[in-house]
């Protein structure tokens, strides 16, 4: 239905409720004249006499009866379904679809998860953990949270981590039995944790000491795609690691991983909240990034008291 049939309708059934020109005017917010004139163009339109009227009184024709029946209760639908609508808008609601890389998803989803949904229990939280970044609108995600270098120029992106390194790893139990590397290219003598994203090519490790900037294509016993795994193996004396360092810090701290290379330290990087720019974001999404926001900020607080 055109627009201008709609508001026809929608000024037909007004001056019936109201069973009077003056006060549909009112409630339409259009003058008299106006509403009178629309009246005319809709009965042009159907070819039929929809009210009689004087100037004192009014009445709806059979026709008219007829066509108040049926035009009533689809907009009564209307406004109802768009009364829905405005719900979403005042208060989060409905299902927010997001794409994270393991690593955010445990810094900065999962210490949060329990609060946002108690403090928006009307949203559902959708959350695909791949390492592998994700189209956002092919997926029909919302949005996403990785690393700065895997967001598009096109998106809209927040930082929701600090800057940190990614640093080469070790167990005390591995370099017990192995020389500490000392530059990177000692690598190519170690067993090391490989890592792929997606169906790429395995992840080269970066390094860099005195503006000087060198990838290693490390080799090893293991290939994995998820950050935990690595972490696991490491611990467990399998090889050397490469993780975010901010990740790393309660198993630095605790001793049970030594830092590698440390004066080789790559450049910082940081993880990012992104989507797709809009004029308006849907509700369950900023409630998200208000939540992810303050859990940033107590999280990067708390770190920076307690460096690794």
């Amino acid at each position: 239905m055109q627009e201008p049939e709609f508001a026809k309708l929608a000024a037909f059934v007004a001056i019936v409720e109201n069973g009077s020109f003056v006060k549909a005017a009112t409630a339409l917010g259009v003058s008299v004249s106006t509403l009178s004139q629309t009246l005319r163009t809709l009965e042009d339109r159907l070819g039929v006499r929809l009210l009689n009227r004087t100037t004192r009184s009014l009445s709806v024709t059979e026709a008219g009866d007829r066509l108040f029946g049926q035009v009533k209760p689809a907009l009564d639908q209307i406004r109802a379904a768009t009364g829905a609508i405005d719900s979403f808008r005042d208060r989060p609601a409905g299902t927010l679809r997001l794409s994270v890389s393991s690593i955010p998803a445990q810094m900065v989803v999962a210490p949060i998860l329990g609060a946002f949904l108690k403090t928006y229990p009307e949203i559902t939280l959708d959350i695909v953990v791949d390492p592998a970044p994700h189209d956002l609108a092919a997926g029909h995600f919302d949005a996403g949270i990785r690393h700065g270098w895997s967001v598009g120029p096109d998106m809209i992106a927040l930082p929701v981590t600090r800057n940190s390194r990614s640093i080469a790893i070790a167990s005390p139990g591995y370099l017990a039995l192995h020389p500490r590397p000392l530059v990177p290219h000692d690598l190519h003598h170690h067993r090391c944790i490989c890592k792929r994203l997606g169906d790429g090519p395995l992840f080269r490790w970066s390094f860099e000491k005195n503006g000087e900037t060198l990838e290693v294509a490390v080799s090893g016993p293991l290939i994995l795609n998820n950050a935990d795994l690595v972490i696991a193996a490491a611990l467990q004396g399998v090889g050397i690691g490469y993780m975010y360092e901010d990740y790393l810090a309660a198993w630095i701290e605790a001793g049970q991983l030594v830092p590698l290379l440390e004066d080789w330290s790559p450049r910082q990087s940081r993880y990012y909240l992104y989507y797709t720019s809009r004029r308006q974001l849907p509700p369950p999404l900023k409630a998200f990034i208000d939540f992810v926001k303050a859990s940033a900020t107590e999280r990067t607080r708390r770190l920076s008291r307690n460096p690794a």
